[in-house]
């Protein structure tokens, strides 16, 4: 964790030397973007990103409810091509996390069986609320296009892009035990965490859409969240809103 606070430090402090050069020319009465030069432009340097988590291709055993979510933070180092500084690379480092909740159902991630358990547990006594919670170390990548380099806070934005992700933390959080038909028994929290089941490595395929600072954008997980015949197929996607800037 502490390597990656220093290498997110030195991408900013990268970010932050770095002077934007504005020269424009044209030909044939169009402008020549060849001749536009751009150096540290702000072009989506740090994002945030919020919004929707679901889990495609899960087996109908498995119940999920509410509005699973997610708060994602990046920092990006942007690249424009020279030829044409419209298009550019860029790649960072950043957090991700996820939130799953679960209908009268319970993920036994510290379980010892060879593959994962998800109790049913609407009969008995059971927690009112039960969640999954994963934070993820990530290195995502883009490939960008804005319509205008030269002030890309009012312009249109897309990207597709990649990102490669190391698994920091797995947990369950379950709230408040009822009853099969409701009523309160007691009242506390239950944390389990184990990284045991699931592919600590994940590679999610990125597009993101938009004006100026906001940008709707989506992820798919292309390799399932757990391990071979440790768990179901599951692939986790997310869609919601990215807001950049610097």
């Amino acid at each position: 964790m502490r390597k990656l606070l220093v290498a997110l430090a030195a991408v900013m402090l990268v970010m932050g030397v770095q002077a934007q050069t504005d020269t424009t020319a044209k030909k044939n009465g169009k402008k020549d973007w060849s001749k536009v030069t751009l150096s540290g432009r702000a072009n989506d340097h740090f994002m945030i990103q919020a919004g929707y988590d679901g889990w495609g291709s899960a087996p109908d055993t498995i119940r999920t409810k509410g509005f699973g979510r997610h708060l994602n933070f990046y920092f990006m180092l942007d690249k424009p091509f020279k030829s044409d500084p419209r298009f550019s690379i860029a790649g960072g480092l950043g957090i991700g996390s996820s939130n799953i909740y679960f209908d009268k159902q319970e993920a036994q991630i510290a379980g010892h069986t060879p593959v994962i358990v998800f109790s049913d547990v609407k009969d008995t006594t059971h927690f009112k609320k039960f969640k999954l919670t994963e934070a993820w170390a990530e290195i995502p990548v883009e490939f960008r296009f804005v319509s205008n380099p030269l002030n890309t806070n009012n312009s249109f934005k897309f990207a597709l892009g990649m990102k490669l992700g190391t698994m920091l933390s797995a947990h369950t959080k379950g709230k408040d035990q009822v009853s099969k038909s409701g009523a309160a028994v007691n009242s506390f929290i239950m944390k389990e965490s184990t990284k045991r089941y699931f592919n600590t490595t994940r590679f999610a395929a990125t597009m993101r859409v938009g004006y100026g600072p906001f940008t709707l954008y989506g992820a798919y997980q292309l390799n399932p969240l757990f391990k071979d015949n440790a768990g179901p197929a599951v692939h986790p996607f997310s869609i919601g809103l990215t807001l950049s800037g610097l």
